[in-house]
């Protein structure tokens, strides 16, 4: 078993939920009256916690007008709009592969909020399948390591013995800042280039190489 713990962002690296995030997120600049937001802007902040990610979209946005923004996102995402957001190709079964390991651990670090997390487990019926899970409102946003500090130390794994999976460099520079072992996925939304320049251990074009690399 080449990880004891395998550590995976969830938008743009298990759920291809990124066209949704950008729909709600241009929809929700559009009801507090802000410039429209460029697909490739939201792009670059998927993975940060929701205020960090709107205080990098929107600089100069009052306090007031932001939490606006929020909320209008929120109600998109969870009500006002239809866009899916299904698990990339071949997830489910290859997570269902790496539970059936003996001592093999999985965790979740993201950027949603813990009841947005749990909302998504609860739709798609995988809360089931990790161990563990840290959100960016009831720790710090990526990419302080903190969501991966407190995953060690629930898990009592240590830092040797994990590895941090995301398509951001927010994913691999928290891992990096810990000396985690750490591997980015190409086809979500940071660039190769971008993600290579946090030295990853391996970088994965797709789902099926992803998990061939993480079964070792």
């Amino acid at each position: 078993m080449r990880y004891e713990l395998i550590i995976f962002d969830w938008d743009g690296t298990l759920m291809n939920s990124v066209p949704k995030i950008v729909a709600c997120m241009q929809a929700a600049a559009s009801d507090v009256e802000w410039d429209e937001l460029d697909v490739s802007a939201i792009e670059n902040i998927i993975g940060l916690g929701l205020p960090e990610a709107i205080a990098t979209l929107c600089p100069g946005m009052d306090a007031v007008q932001a939490e606006r923004l929020r909320q209008r996102y929120a109600y998109h995402f969870v009500q006002g709009d239809s866009t899916p957001m299904p698990f990339f190709e071949g997830v489910k079964e290859q997570v269902a592969r790496l539970r059936e390991r003996p001592c093999q651990r999985l965790a979740v670090a993201t950027g949603k909020s813990r009841r947005g997390l749990d909302r998504v487990f609860a739709e798609t019926a995988s809360g089931g399948w990790f161990n563990a899970s840290r959100t960016a409102d009831e720790t710090r946003s990526k990419p302080h390591p903190q969501m991966l500090l407190e995953l060690l130390e629930e898990l009592k794994v240590p830092v040797e013995r994990a590895v941090m999976v995301g398509d951001t460099e927010y994913d691999l520079e928290m891992a990096r800042s810990i000396n985690m072992d750490r591997v980015g996925v190409t086809y979500g939304v940071h660039t190769p280039a971008r993600l290579a320049a946090s030295q990853p251990v391996w970088l994965a074009d797709d789902v099926e190489s992803l998990f061939d690399w993480l079964h070792g």
